[in-house]
């Protein structure tokens, strides 16, 4: 995965991994997203952006949902500025407390995003991206905990990679999910204090006919 030849956009660095260091710190988060590469002269269909409706989040477009957990807030909004449609978009972003506000446990958070497959140059499959994230991801702090490896959503096959960092008296756990979808890099991140945490938001994901996600399968690898 790390030779592949090109680098997590300015909009995902943001996302996943800036997101890790501020939010769940209680910082607030600002969005400059820049294009990492000239986009191809055919762009992929705009993503639904979705709707929430009794705490669970739609995308008819991706055909999946989301559900979030009660009192949690929404900063979809805010964290949209400064994307690009048709090439890169905010569906989803909540967090278990405001990120303004200070606290001493993890903010834990969901954010979901979409990134045309056309600013990365060279991306074959899921497993490809983990290249760049993981590289990026470790020389924050973070560890690597789970290698990368397809898990099933459903009917869905995605790929799951799992990273952790500690920060003395807390742990931050972050669990990437991706998939390509209809041109498009669809990426989940969950945030949270342990793994057992972070699996509990996972079960609120699901796609098509809403199967919940299965337990990561340890032998199995990305094709």
């Amino acid at each position: 995965m790390g030779g592949m030849g090109f680098r997590l956009s300015s909009f995902h660095v943001s996302c996943a991994v800036v997101l890790v260091f501020t939010t769940c710190l209680g910082q607030s988060v600002h969005i400059n997203a820049q294009a990492s590469s000239k986009p191809r002269p055919h762009q992929a269909s705009t993503p639904d952006p979705g709707t929430v409706t009794e705490g669970v989040y739609h995308n008819a477009f991706f055909a999946f949902s989301c559900r979030i957990p009660f009192g949690w807030v929404e900063r979809t909004a805010q964290m949209q500025e400064g994307g690009e449609p048709g090439k890169s978009l905010v569906l989803l972003s909540s967090f278990e407390r405001p990120p303004e506000a200070k606290g001493d446990t993890v903010n834990s958070a969901i954010v979901i995003a979409a990134e045309s497959v056309a600013s990365y140059p060279g991306l074959r499959n899921a497993a490809d991206y983990f290249g760049p994230l993981t590289e990026l991801t470790t020389s924050k702090g973070f560890k690597v905990v789970n290698e990368p490896s397809e898990v099933s959503v459903g009917s869905k096959q995605l790929v799951r990679g799992d990273f952790s960092k500690d920060m003395g008296t807390l742990t931050m756990y972050q669990a990437s999910l991706v998939a390509l979808e209809k041109g498009y890099v669809l990426s989940f991140t969950f945030l949270a204090g342990s793994e057992d945490d972070a699996d509990a938001l996972i079960d609120g994901l699901s796609f098509g006919g809403g199967a919940k996600a299965t337990k990561r399968r340890p032998s199995a690898s990305p094709q």
